[in-house]
């Protein structure tokens, strides 16, 4: 784990809410210069505490309103078939989170498709025709009433 000083942490929250700032509005938001500012983001990027910086679309908006979550239960759980399977999912875009848990399924998906046809496609194309998956069980959200990404940095 990095050690996080105060101004790291206002740095993170505030990159968390808002990626776009420029360096100087984050460096007079935080309270720092703008030289040590873009030092802080360099560090924390290179350290793996900034793990990727992205534009968070909306799902309805580029084609993809339909939103399931997916519990999967493998026939065989041994670490090389579970493997296996992440990688599998891993390779298909519409996955956009995949959960190892326990205790109950093997995996929780999260997955964002067009429609009810897309995702019957994806489901026989990851789950009905994979002979190590033994039970699917889908859900699919009606209404999102809320989406966050921002962590708590303590």
């Amino acid at each position: 784990m990095t050690t996080l000083d105060d101004l790291d942490k206002r740095i993170l929250q505030k990159l968390q809410l808002n990626n776009a700032l420029s360096n100087q509005e984050l460096a007079s938001i935080v309270h720092a210069s703008a030289p040590t500012c873009l030092r802080r983001v360099a560090r924390l990027v290179k350290a793996g505490v900034i793990a990727k910086q992205v534009a968070i679309l909306a799902p309805e908006k580029v084609g993809a309103g339909l939103t399931a979550i997916v519990e999967i239960t493998l026939d065989h759980q041994a670490t090389e078939h579970q493997i296996a399977f992440e990688q599998l999912v891993s390779k298909e875009p519409a996955v956009q989170q995949c959960y190892r848990v326990s205790p109950g399924p093997d995996f929780v998906l999260m997955i964002q498709v067009a429609d009810m046809a897309a995702y019957h496609a994806l489901a026989h194309r990851l789950f009905a025709s994979q002979a190590n998956v033994r039970n699917v069980r889908s859900f699919f959200s009606i209404h999102r009433s809320k989406f966050e990404t921002a962590l708590t940095v303590a």
